[in-house]
């Protein structure tokens, strides 16, 4: 009976019985394929929150970010990360510090993009951004090894063949951890505590979060002049 059931919510939905509950126009490509729309479908706007694509981000010198030490591979629900570090060349460091990520995979056909990673990560350097729309012919395409992670010498995330990347979907990744937390300090309240990062500098917090923690760091501060 469950089938039957499924089988009705989606026609209930569909347009040609007057379904109004579909989230968007996308037409998926239909209306490109019989020639009434050159080029894409257009995308919805995303939320700064939105959980997208994974980066691993570089420092403004080019050096990696990851260390390697494999927390975000400890902390994912999905089991779908693979990180295995090693020591860097005193000559040569791929990142600072003791130790790089070596190996870095995504399994894209596990991945629930909770974002747990991100908040795990000590060097803030994986990220999430707003690429959403990616699909694969070949299951070994999901796995993303480090060589398609890592973004480019311009500190831009690689486009794969499979991925329908659009303009400002990597500039505000994972916004809402930049924001920090005031630790109970209020001169810290919307203070950004985030490293530079190589094509971008420093990263602003989400508009809406930097407003309120702004709006909240004044009342702070006159309560506290009130009670000197």
């Amino acid at each position: 009976m469950g089938y039957f059931e499924g089988f009705g919510v989606t026609m209930r939905q569909h347009r040609l019985f007057g379904g109004k509950r579909v989230t968007t126009s996308y037409s998926g490509g239909r209306q490109a394929k019989k020639g009434k729309i050159h080029g894409r479908d257009e995308k919805i706007d995303k939320p700064e929150r939105l959980h997208g694509r994974h980066v691993l981000n570089r420092y403004e010198d080019g050096m990696e970010k990851c260390i390697g030490c494999e927390l975000c591979a400890g902390v994912c629900p999905a089991k779908c990360i693979y990180v295995r570090g090693a020591d860097n060349d005193p000559e040569n460091p791929t990142s600072p510090g003791e130790r790089f990520g070596f190996v870095y995979e995504i399994n894209y056909l596990r991945c629930i993009h909770c974002d747990l990673c991100v908040e795990a990560c000590p060097t803030e350097a994986i990220t999430e951004t707003k690429m959403f729309e990616f699909s694969f012919t070949d299951r070994k395409d999901a796995i993303y090894t480090k060589a398609e992670l890592v973004v480019d010498d311009s500190g831009k995330p690689q486009r794969l063949a499979w991925e329908d990347w659009r303009d400002g979907e990597d500039e505000h990744t994972s916004g809402w951890m930049r924001a920090t937390s005031a630790s109970g300090d209020a001169h810290f309240i919307g203070e950004v505590g985030w490293s530079n990062e190589l094509g971008y500098g420093l990263r602003q917090p989400e508009a809406k979060q930097l407003e309120a923690d702004r709006s909240k760091s004044v009342r702070v501060l006159s309560r506290n002049e009130g009670h000197q």
